[in-house]
């Protein structure tokens, strides 16, 4: 008898496979944060992304000597699991030419992926995935994945045409610039809670970024919460960016912020327990449906709970050990 097909070969057939990201995206650009953020990661393993800054995070005229502090820090040894990405300047800026020849020439062999921020349009970033392709290229170094920040009204009138962009990974919700690109017509409580959750023209905006990933199989990335000494605030927002607008993915800006996130982003011990047992009983039966809990399953829903275990396995949760040897004892495409 052949050996029994793993999830992913049995579910998915030809489907491209959707990125695995990390459910913590963690930006920082100061350097004292940065490195903080790194030896966090260090200490909780990668269940986070860590995003170092040249973009906000470069001050003023320093913005060459801030993106060879970041090709430092992502190439250091104090980058232990290969999860560090940076984010350049807009395509169109003076340094995000710089940035990028800096960071690909430096660390291209080291950064797991590049954040283009402030696109107008798919046009712009079709021109800055060429411009970054074009210099991995030129300095021998693999072509970096790519992510998109939403956050101008063009960006997000052709959000799905950003995402039908084939090197692209994930979208990220720029709150605070989306709103104040509306020139005072938002209020700004919609950048806190509970108001980013209420104001109908950023919940679109969040609705509309989190269908577009979804439909093209990228990944969508929820915006920051700037409550950050709140933590019950921020796990409930996290929830709802999770069970309610579709995020599989967060942005954080505190290291006291990343717990809570990928605490809200795991799924429930139960579910976990509920997935596993489906999904073995699913192999054992060669996929085909089955009667599980008095409920009738096929491959359908084990798409479903097969989701649930990889949300398990990204955020740390502990897996039965019959799962974990089917599923995840070897690595599968």
């Amino acid at each position: 008898m052949s050996a029994p097909l793993h999830p992913r070969q049995a579910l998915f057939g030809q489907e491209a496979a959707r990125p695995s990201l990390p459910v913590v995206d963690h930006y920082c650009g100061v350097e004292a944060r940065m490195r903080k953020s790194l030896a966090l990661q260090a200490e909780l393993g990668p269940v986070f992304d860590i995003t170092l800054d040249a973009e906000d995070g470069a001050p003023v005229g320093g913005e060459a000597e801030h993106a060879l502090l970041i090709a430092e820090l992502a190439t250091s040894a104090a980058n232990r699991f290969g999860r560090v990405g940076a984010r350049v300047h807009p395509w169109g800026h003076a340094a995000f030419e710089a940035d990028v020849d800096t960071l690909v020439a430096r660390a291209g062999q080291r950064l797991a992926y590049l954040m283009i921020p402030k696109p107008e349009s798919a046009d712009d970033v079709d021109h800055a995935v060429a411009a970054i392709d074009a210099a991995c290229a030129r300095h021998g170094a693999p072509r970096l994945p790519l992510q998109v920040l939403i956050e101008t009204h063009g960006a997000l009138r052709e959000v799905f045409r950003i995402a039908a962009q084939p090197r692209i990974e994930s979208l990220s919700f720029g709150l605070m610039d989306f709103v104040s690109a509306h020139g005072g017509a938002i209020p700004k409580a919609a950048m806190e809670l509970p108001g980013q959750f209420e104001h109908p023209l950023v919940v679109r905006a969040k609705l509309e970024i989190a269908a577009a990933a979804h439909a093209f199989g990228k990944t969508p990335s929820h915006c920051v919460v700037t409550e950050f000494r709140d933590s019950e605030r921020l796990a409930a927002a996290a929830r709802r960016a999770a069970r309610e607008f579709g995020y599989t993915r967060m942005w954080s800006i505190h290291p006291d912020q990343i717990r809570p996130i990928v605490e809200a982003f795991a799924p429930a011990a139960d579910e976990v327990v509920e997935a596993a047992e489906l999904l073995l009983a699913a192999q054992a039966a060669q996929w085909a449906p089955i009667s599980f809990h008095d409920r009738l399953h096929d491959r359908a829903s084990y798409r479903y709970f097969w989701t649930v275990l990889e949300r398990a396995e990204r955020t740390g949760r502990t897996l039965p050990a019959a799962a974990r040897q089917a599923f995840f004892a070897t690595a599968i495409g």
